[in-house]
C-alpha cells in the first residue's frame, strides 16, 4: 500500500478550524429550520386565516413570524461573523509559515520571486468568509425540503427533484467546461503580473533606452492570452448561469401551475400550492448559490492547490539545537554546487581551509564561479556534493536566525529596504544606536548620513533614487559590519565606489583585521586585494591556486601567460607591486 502523504501546514490549519466549521454547521441547522417559516406562514394564512376569517389568528401568526425572522437574522449574523473569524484564524495561523516558504523558494528556485502565495491566501480567506460557502452548509438540507414537498403531494416532490437534478447537471457542465480555461487564465495572469513587477524594478533602464514599447509588447501578449481565456471561460459560465437562472424561475412558475392543477382536482389545498412553490425555491437555492459563486470557488480551489504545492515543495525548517557562537573558522570539503534549479555544477572539487581572522581575496575571470562560491560559503545555496563547515559544524546545522548576527554579506546587487537608514543598518531588528553608529563609522558613512536632512532617521526605499550607487553600497557595507560579525563576505565591494569610498573600504578591512574577523573579498580591482593574507584563484569553476598571497604570486609567475591569461597576470602583478610601492589599479 502506498504511503499516505503527510498533511501540509495549510491542511493542518484547516483541520484546526474544524470545530469552528462544525459550529457554523450547527447554526446553519437552525437557520435552515427557520427557512420553513415562510412556507408554513403562507400555508396557515391561506388554509386557516382566509377560511375562518379570523383576524386574531392572523395577528398571532404574524407576530410569531416576525419574532422568528428576527431570530433567523441574528443567527445569520452570527454564522457570518464566525466565518470571518475562521478566515482570520486561518490567515494568522499560516501566514508566517507561508511567508517563510515563499522567501525560501525565491532563494532555492530561480525565477520564483513572487508574492503570489500571499494573494492566494487572501483569495482562500475571502472565499471562506463569503456567501459562496453558505451553499455548502445549506445543501444537506435540500432533502428535507424535498421530503416536505413529497408530504404535500408526491407529484410536487417528483417535480422539484427533477428540477434540482437539471440544475445540478448544469452546475457540473459549468465546472467541466470552465475548469481548464480558468486554470490556464490564472496561470497567464500570474506570469503577466510577475513580468510587470520585474519590468517596474528596472523602469529607469527601460525609460533611458526607449525599451518600453518592446517590453510592454511582451507583457501585453501574455495579458491578452489571459483575457482571451478568461473571456472564453466567462462566456461559457455566463451562458450556463443565465440558463440556470431562467430554468429556476421557470420551474418555480411551473410548480405553481402543477399545484393549481392539483388544487382543481381536489388533491391539495391552495395553501399547499403556495407553500410548495416557496419550498422548492428554497430547495434549489443552494444549487443556485453554487452556480453563482462558482468563479470564486474555482479561484479558491486553485489558490488552495498552489499553496499546498508550495508548502509541500518547501517543508518547514526544523529547529535545531543551538550551537556555540562561531569564531570564523571555515572549511570547504570537496564542494560542488550549482545555481538553484540547474543540475550542471558551476563550481566543483572545491577544497580549502581558512583560519579565524584570515583575509582571503578571491579572483578569477567572469563566470569562474566566484559569486556561486560566496553563496555556497554562506549557506545561501545548497551544495550538490561536499560540506561547508563553520567552526567544524556544517553551516546548515545552525539555526539561521542565530547564525545571522555572526555573518556579514555584501552582494553584488545592493538591496536596501523600505525603512529608515538606521533600520537598514540594524537589519530591521532591535535598533542599538551605538552599534548602528559604530557600523556606519567602520564603513565610512557616518558623516554622509549626518549630512542628510533626517540623519539616521531618513526614510529610504528599495527603489529610491535619492541615494547614489556608491552611497547605497557603503550603507550595504555598514549593514554587513553591524554587530561585529565573525565571518564577512564582500562580493565586488568597490564596484560603485569613488576614491573616498575606496579609502573608507580599506579602513573597514583594517578594522576587520584588527578585530580578528574572517573575511572573503571578491574583486576585480586590485587595490582592495593588496591587504589580503591569502589569494584564491578560480578558473572554470575550480580552484586554480590557493595559499598565502606571496606564495600564490610566486606560483602564478611560474606559469606562462597563455595558460592563465594576460589580464589576470597583469592584475596579480599589480597586487604584488602594491606591497612594494607599485601603482594601484584604478
Amino acid at each position: 500500500m502506498a504511503k499516505q502523504q503527510e498533511a501540509t501546514d495549510l491542511q493542518r490549519a484547516l483541520s484546526a478550524c474544524k470545530g469552528s466549521f462544525v459550529s457554523v454547521g450547527f447554526f446553519s441547522m437552525f437557520v435552515n429550520l427557520l427557512m420553513l417559516v415562510p412556507p408554513m406562514y403562507m400555508l396557515q394564512v391561506y388554509d386557516r386565516v382566509l377560511t375562518t376569517q379570523s383576524f386574531d389568528t392572523l395577528v398571532m401568526l404574524t407576530l410569531v413570524v416576525v419574532f422568528l425572522f428576527m431570530v433567523m437574522g441574528g443567527l445569520e449574523l452570527v454564522r457570518s461573523r464566525m466565518l470571518v473569524r475562521i478566515g482570520n484564524r486561518l490567515d494568522t495561523t499560516i501566514n508566517q509559515r507561508l511567508y517563510s516558504a515563499m522567501f525560501r523558494r525565491s532563494i532555492v528556485t530561480q525565477g520564483s520571486s513572487s508574492a503570489q502565495p500571499l494573494n492566494d491566501l487572501t483569495s482562500l480567506r475571502q472565499f471562506l468568509t463569503g456567501n459562496g460557502l453558505f451553499a455548502f452548509f445549506d445543501a444537506p438540507w435540500v432533502p428535507i425540503y424535498l421530503g416536505i414537498l413529497f408530504i404535500f403531494h408526491p407529484w410536487l416532490g417528483v417535480f422539484a427533484t427533477c428540477a434540482g437534478i437539471i440544475l445540478f447537471v448544469l452546475a457540473l457542465v459549468n465546472e467541466k467546461s470552465t475548469k481548464g480555461l480558468l486554470a490556464e487564465a490564472n496561470s497567464e495572469q500570474i506570469q503577466a503580473q510577475n513580468l510587470a513587477n520585474s519590468n517596474l524594478r528596472n523602469a529607469e533602464v527601460l525609460h533611458a533606452m526607449g525599451m518600453l514599447p518592446g517590453i510592454m509588447g511582451r507583457w501585453s501578449k501574455r495579458h491578452h492570452e489571459f483575457l482571451a481565456k478568461q473571456s472564453q471561460a466567462s462566456d461559457r459560465a455566463g451562458a450556463l448561469t443565465n440558463t440556470s437562472k431562467v430554468m429556476r424561475l421557470l420551474f418555480q412558475s411551473l410548480i405553481l401551475g402543477l399545484g393549481a392543477l392539483l388544487v382543481l382536482n381536489g388533491d391539495m389545498t391552495p395553501g399547499m400550492m403556495i407553500a410548495g412553490s416557496i419550498l422548492m425555491g428554497r430547495a434549489l437555492a443552494p444549487i443556485d448559490q453554487m452556480i453563482g459563486g462558482w468563479k470564486g470557488f474555482v479561484a479558491a480551489r486553485g489558490a488552495y492547490s498552489r499553496l499546498n504545492e508550495l508548502l509541500n515543495q518547501i517543508p518547514e525548517d526544523q529547529r535545531r539545537m543551538s550551537l556555540p557562537a562561531p569564531k570564523g573558522i571555515v572549511d570547504i570539503e570537496n564542494v560542488a554546487a550549482a545555481p538553484p534549479g540547474t543540475r550542471m555544477a558551476t563550481i566543483r572539487g572545491i577544497n580549502f581551509s581558512v583560519a579565524q581572522g584570515e583575509h582571503v581575496g578571491i579572483i578569477g575571470p567572469s563566470a569562474a564561479g566566484k559569486s556561486t562560491l560566496a553563496r555556497v560559503l554562506l549557506g545561501i545555496w545548497p551544495t550538490q556534493v561536499g560540506d561547508v563547515r563553520l567552526d567544524g559544524g556544517e553551516i546548515n546545522q545552525y539555526n539561521r536566525d542565530e547564525l545571522g548576527p555572526y555573518i556579514g554579506y555584501l552582494p553584488q546587487d545592493i538591496e536596501l529596504f523600505d525603512g529608515t537608514i538606521s533600520e537598514n543598518i540594524a537589519r530591521f531588528g532591535n535598533i542599538d544606536a551605538d552599534k548602528v553608529v559604530t557600523a556606519a563609522k567602520k564603513a565610512g558613512v557616518h558623516e554622509m548620513v549626518l549630512e542628510l536632512s533626517n540623519g539616521y532617521d531618513t526614510v529610504i526605499s528599495s527603489t529610491s533614487g535619492a541615494l547614489s550607487g556608491g552611497q547605497r553600497q557603503r550603507l550595504g557595507l555598514a549593514r554587513a559590519l553591524y554587530g561585529n560579525p565573525v565571518l564577512v563576505v564582500l562580493d565586488e565591494p568597490n564596484a560603485n565606489l569613488d576614491d573616498a569610498g575606496e579609502r573608507a573600504l580599506g579602513q573597514a578591512i583594517s578594522h576587520l583585521k584588527a578585530e580578528g574577523t574572517t573575511l572573503f573579498v571578491i574583486s576585480h580591482r586590485t587595490s582592495v586585494l593588496k591587504s589580503m593574507d591569502k589569494l584564491l584563484v578560480m578558473k572554470e569553476g575550480q580552484v586554480s591556486m590557493f595559499g598565502p598571497r606571496d606564495q600564490v604570486l610566486a606560483q602564478f609567475a611560474k606559469k606562462s601567460r597563455p595558460q592563465v591569461g594576460q589580464q589576470s597576470s597583469a592584475r596579480l602583478s599589480a597586487i604584488s607591486g602594491g606591497r612594494s610601492g607599485g601603482s594601484e589599479e584604478s
